[in-house]
């Protein structure tokens, strides 16, 4: 019997894991044209409520506030450490070995100098060619496994054994059918306790009944499981430093209207739209103040009711700037030579403002951590404001994941 690394699991509150079969939970989402629960496309886009906070300090954000309580450290060397909405769970030991929901909970244990996850839902959307950006740090993903593969097998978490796994158990029960209770209890009871936070979307029913985490709360949190909160306070003084150097980019007056969508192809004729909302998955675009070209608009957000748009309904709102996503396994120029040659050469979307000036780019990615957010900000302020410096220190954050700050 493997030696148990945690002691025990309280919940927040009760029902919080309850009624989990709402409208996501009812539909197998291999089928879902742009669902995020799939190998081919994605949905993080929302229509939530709420501004996020996503300075280095952990102000609380949501609706409750679990959001906010610290640590515990108990006799024995124990300790414990609370999230919504799996609750306050008590340590015996620090996790070895771990399981991440995403791409945002494994960057942030690649900045906390952790030994990346043993899976993720998908490791395609795991982008670690961002980490081309800092010195001395990459990842091998050779070994990582999808948890993601046409369903969900409980029997993988088994083979898997992590120390912790780094998921929302509503992740689980609502965006594949295919899980239940009984399900995520048999986990807990059998393997290690859940640990996580749907934070990168805020257009989930099932999430309202828990606040949500931003970037850098949900870091402070996966900082305490793992005991490594001097290098979250070094990433978020450095953050704390980065946002200073972002407004400094934003110009002071009007800000251009971006369109954020899924392109499903390299000769996309339909997308899938994105309101920008809290969510992590669009804290770049907040964070530079861009103004969303569909927010005033009879466009749904596709999280919302699975839209799509077309040239036509584009020429209608006409956005200054382009931002697709599913292309950030392409280079600038691969995405150039295939994506926007093929809308300068389309009769209907060429006469878009954004493909005659020049401003259709890849749009980031589903799942950002504190690392990638540097990254993709950085690019982000080059794409709509022309940056040309430098937003932040490279050699810095190689030191605080290496231990050498």
């Amino acid at each position: 019997m493997r030696r148990r690394r945690f002691l025990a699991t309280t919940a927040v509150a009760g029902g919080l894991l309850a009624g989990c079969t709402g409208s996501d939970g009812g539909t197998n989402e291999s089928t879902a044209g742009a669902g995020d629960g799939t190998g081919t496309a994605a949905s993080d886009g929302t229509t939530g409520a709420g501004a996020a906070t996503e300075s280095g300090s952990t102000a609380a954000e949501g609706t409750g506030s679990e959001a906010t309580d610290e640590t515990g450290t108990a006799s024995g060397g124990s300790y414990s450490v609370t999230m919504p909405p799996v609750g306050t769970v008590s340590f015996d030991s620090v996790p070895e070995t771990w399981v991440a929901n995403n791409g945002s909970w494994a960057d942030m244990g690649v900045a906390l100098g952790k030994q990346p996850p043993k899976a993720v839902w998908l490791t395609e959307r795991y982008h670690t060619q961002y980490y081309d950006e800092i010195p001395g740090v990459s990842v091998d993903k050779s070994g990582m496994q999808s948890l993601y593969s046409d369903g969900v097998s409980k029997e993988l978490f088994y083979e898997l054994d992590g120390d912790v796994h780094v998921i929302d158990p509503n992740f689980l029960l609502n965006r594949y059918k295919g899980w239940n209770q009984t399900d995520i209890k048999e986990i807990e009871t059998e393997i290690a306790p859940f640990f996580g936070n749907s934070i990168f979307s805020r257009g989930y029913d099932w999430h309202e009944d828990y606040p949500y985490l931003s970037l850098y709360e949900a870091f402070e949190k996966l900082s305490q499981v793992f005991q490594e909160t001097e290098r979250y306070e070094a990433f978020a003084g450095l953050h704390d430093d980065f946002q200073s150097n972002v407004s400094e980019v934003v110009p002071s007056g009007e800000k251009p209207a971006v369109a954020i969508m899924w392109a499903g192809s390299d000769q996309p004729d339909t997308f899938s739209p994105y309101l920008i909302s809290p969510g992590t998955s669009f804290k770049q675009w907040r964070d530079l103040e861009v103004r969303d070209a569909f927010a005033d608009t009879s466009v749904r957000d596709f999280h919302a009711d699975r839209s799509e748009v077309d040239f036509e309904t584009l020429l209608e709102v006409d956005p200054d700037v382009l931002l697709l996503r599913g292309h950030e396994d392409k280079t600038r120029k691969q995405f150039q030579n295939t994506v926007v040659s093929y809308l300068e050469s389309n009769d209907t979307a060429s006469a878009l403002t954004a493909v005659e000036n020049g401003d259709v780019y890849r749009g980031g990615p589903l799942y950002q951590g504190p690392i990638t957010n540097l990254v993709l900000t950085e690019r982000a302020a080059r794409q709509v404001y022309g940056a040309s410096d430098q937003l932040f220190d490279r050699q810095r954050v190689a030191d605080i994941v290496t231990g050498s700050s």
